[in-house]
Formats: C-alpha cells, sequence, structure tokens
C-alpha cells in the first residue's frame, strides 16, 4: 500500500482536548456494567420472560441507531460539546430511571432513551477528533479511542460480574457515576470544536448533499455490509459452536480473545497504520475480517474457531483505526457530524441485519455455507472499498483545500 495521498504522517503531540476525549471514552467504557447484564437483571429481577427481555434489549438497540442521527445533527446544529454533555448526563439520569422502574411503560421508555442519550457521543467524538486534528493525525487517533474503549470494557465484564453479585441494582448507580464522570471531563477540559460558519453562508440540508453524493452511499452500503459479516462474532459463532459441541463457557473463553487481541496488538498496529493509504487499509481489513469468518468453514474444534477469532480481530483492528478517517475525509466540513452519524448508522443496520441473515443460514443451509457467505461478502466488499479509493482521495485533497482557504 502506498502512503497516505494527504501527506506524509507526523508524531506530533496530541492535544490536550483529545486525551481527554480518550479518558472519558475510558471512564465511559469502565463503567459499561448494564447492557451486558441488561437481560438477566430483567428475568432475574423482574421476573419478565425472556422473550420481554430480549425485545427491551433490542429498543435499546433501537435507540442506539436513532442516536446516531440525532448525535450527528445536533453535533453540526448546536455542538460537538453540548452533545456530549447532553449524552453522558442524559445517561446517568435515563440508567437510574431504568433501574428504578417498575411499569412495563417506564421500562420500555427508559430502555429507549438509555440506548438514544447513551450513544450521542459517537458521531460527536468522531466530529471533534476530525475538528481538532489534521488528516494525517486521524488514523493514530481513532485507533487510540477504539484502545481505551476496548481497554475499559474489557475491565467492565469482569467487575461487572463481582458487582452483579450484590445485586443488578449496583450495577445502574455505578453505570449512571462514572457516565457522569465521564461528563464532567467533557465539561472541564473539552472546548467546542465545531468550525464556524461563515458569514454570509447558509446551513446546508443533509438530505440533498447525500442524495447526490454517490461516494458517500456507496460507502455506507460497503459499512452496512461489514457490520453483517462482523455481527456473526456475537449471533451466529456461538450457535455454530455449539452444535460442535462446544459449551457456552467455550465461547466465553474463544470470543474474549477479541478484547485481548486488541489490548495487546492495536498499540503496535497504530503505529504502523498512520503509514498507509486509508482506503485501501480499510478495503483490505474489511477483506480480513470476512475471511477470518470463513476460517469457521473448516474448523470444528476450540482452538479453530479461536484462530478464526484472531484473525478477524487483526481485520477489525484496521477497520477500526481508518474508518473514522476516512469519513472525516469524506464529509463536508459543515456536515460532518451529520455524516459520521449516518455512518454509525449504517453500522446500527448491519448489526440487525448480521445477526438475522446469519442465524437463519446456519438453519436453513449449514455452517459451511454460512461462513463461506462472510468470505464472499467480504471479498465483496473489498472490491467495492478499493475501487473507491481514487475518489476518496479526490475528494480528501478538495475537502483539504476548502479548509485551508477558508
Amino acid at each position: 500500500m502506498s502512503a497516505v495521498a494527504v501527506g506524509n504522517p507526523t508524531h506530533t503531540a496530541l492535544p490536550r482536548a483529545f486525551w481527554a476525549l480518550w479518558v472519558c471514552q475510558l471512564v465511559n467504557r469502565l463503567g459499561s456494567f448494564v447492557q451486558p447484564f441488561l437481560v438477566l437483571y430483567l428475568t432475574h429481577d423482574r421476573h419478565l420472560s425472556a422473550g420481554t427481555a430480549g425485545a427491551v434489549a433490542a429498543a435499546v438497540g433501537a435507540g442506539t441507531v436513532c442516536a446516531q442521527l440525532v448525535g450527528g445533527w445536533l453535533s453540526d446544529r448546536v455542538g460537538r460539546r453540548v452533545t456530549m454533555l447532553i449524552c453522558f448526563f442524559g445517561t446517568g439520569v435515563a440508567l437510574v430511571l431504568l433501574g428504578s422502574a417498575r411499569s412495563m411503560a417506564l421500562i420500555w421508555v427508559t430502555a429507549f432513551l438509555v440506548g438514544l442519550l447513551g450513544d450521542l457521543f459517537r458521531p460527536a467524538v468522531q466530529a471533534t477528533v476530525a475538528d481538532l486534528l489534521q488528516p494525517t493525525e486521524r488514523v493514530r487517533a481513532y485507533g487510540l479511542l477504539f484502545w481505551a474503549i476496548n481497554l475499559g470494557f474489557s475491565v467492565s465484564t469482569v467487575s461487572a460480574g463481582v458487582l452483579a453479585s450484590f445485586g443488578y441494582g449496583l450495577l445502574f448507580w455505578v453505570n449512571a457515576a462514572t457516565s457522569v464522570v465521564a461528563g464532567l471531563v467533557i465539561w472541564m477540559m473539552v472546548p467546542e470544536s465545531r468550525p464556524a460558519p461563515e458569514d454570509n453562508s447558509v446551513r446546508r440540508s443533509l438530505l440533498p448533499v447525500v442524495v447526490r453524493d454517490t461516494v458517500f452511499l456507496l460507502m455506507i452500503l460497503i459499512q452496512i455490509g461489514y457490520a453483517t459479516i462482523y455481527m456473526q462474532g456475537y449471533s451466529t459463532l456461538p450457535l455454530a459452536m455449539s452444535e460442535d459441541g462446544l459449551s457456552s463457557r467455550t465461547y466465553g473463553l474463544v470470543i474474549a480473545l477479541n478484547g485481548v487481541v486488541i489490548v495487546l496488538v492495536q498499540p503496535f498496529l497504530g503505529k504502523w497504520f498512520v503509514k498507509l493509504d486509508r482506503p485501501k487499509l480499510l478495503a483490505a481489513s474489511m477483506l480480513v475480517v470476512g475471511l477470518g469468518f470463513g476460517v469457521g468453514a473448516v474448523v470444528h474444534s476450540w482452538w479453530g474457531y479461536a484462530v478464526s477469532v484472531v484473525v478477524w480481530t487483526i481485520g477489525e483492528i484496521g477497520f477500526a483505526a481508518v474508518i473514522g478517517a476516512v469519513f472525516a475525509d469524506l464529509a463536508p466540513i459543515d456536515l460532518r457530524g451529520r455524516y459520521m452519524g449516518l455512518s454509525g448508522m449504517a453500522f446500527g443496520v448491519g448489526t440487525v441485519i448480521g445477526p438475522l441473515a446469519g442465524t437463519n443460514a446456519l438453519e436453513h443451509l449449514g455452517p459451511t455455507v454460512t461462513w463461506l457467505g462472510c468470505a464472499v461478502l467480504g471479498v465483496a466488499i473489498f472490491i467495492g472499498q478499493y475501487s473507491l479509493a481514487p475518489a476518496l482521495h479526490a475528494r480528501a485533497e478538495a475537502n483539504a483545500g476548502n479548509a485551508a482557504s477558508a
């Protein structure tokens, strides 16, 4: 792969506001206790059926999908900082309300709000990084944020089990407290970064721009395809391992390799990724994820599935490090937050399609066809993404020129 078209990477110190975002992400994920244990809480403490508990969890997911659009719109309209403050302080309140809710109506509403408010920060954070940093530093920055998220989540999944032994209610309060702490970090250390509009400029509506942006629309389709593959790790994989006679505990240990590899490997790969062509690295990362799941077609042992997880995790690291930078290069400056929001929403759509497609394929076509299908889809989105590289470079150069002349 060639060097990034927009310039050679430098290793300048990242600004204080970025490290505040990094700390914020880490703290927020360290306290992410509720969502992994929500179904258990609802079935054990609230005595709901498994189906009802699953539907409530889906309400959280619906909120996260909506949050991408709302968060992107707020980021561009009222500012990145305000959006993040609404997110973290609002999530703290919503978590306390969900933990104390007794009626089903309040449980449904607060579950949706937890998803909505809890994910507002994603487009705001991505847009803030793009505002603060030059294009050559963004891959490094997004990679560090991804590492912080996974480090925090790896710790939280262990500590949440310990806290849950004292009662599920404690999870809601501690999760809410860490959300408030994250909000205080933003309040004290992150200034507003939204570019000021020119005096005579008119704020553009998103839809007319997007429908004419063929490159962006193709990127959205590719993002949905990638998320469809990726979600097999959390939906189809445990079922396939069970069919091979492997226990749920074995699946837990195998999937835990995902977080371990990210925490141990990402800092080293991140230094190499900044030297590569971003659109082509994105294409290659998607291919590795698809082929990693494709390994499942020829393995039946725990160590074979472990190899599969390690391979697609390497691809995931590359994808997570570069996807935000690619969309930042692609987005018009005044629509940056909303473009990031649509990107997140596309991933959310894939998280809905993926489990449905994968589990049905496993049931009706068998594991071999299912995993080979992941590999074929990985090849298809690789070809599509690689083909878009020249157009993405041209857009990045045009946006860099516009920013320099503003």
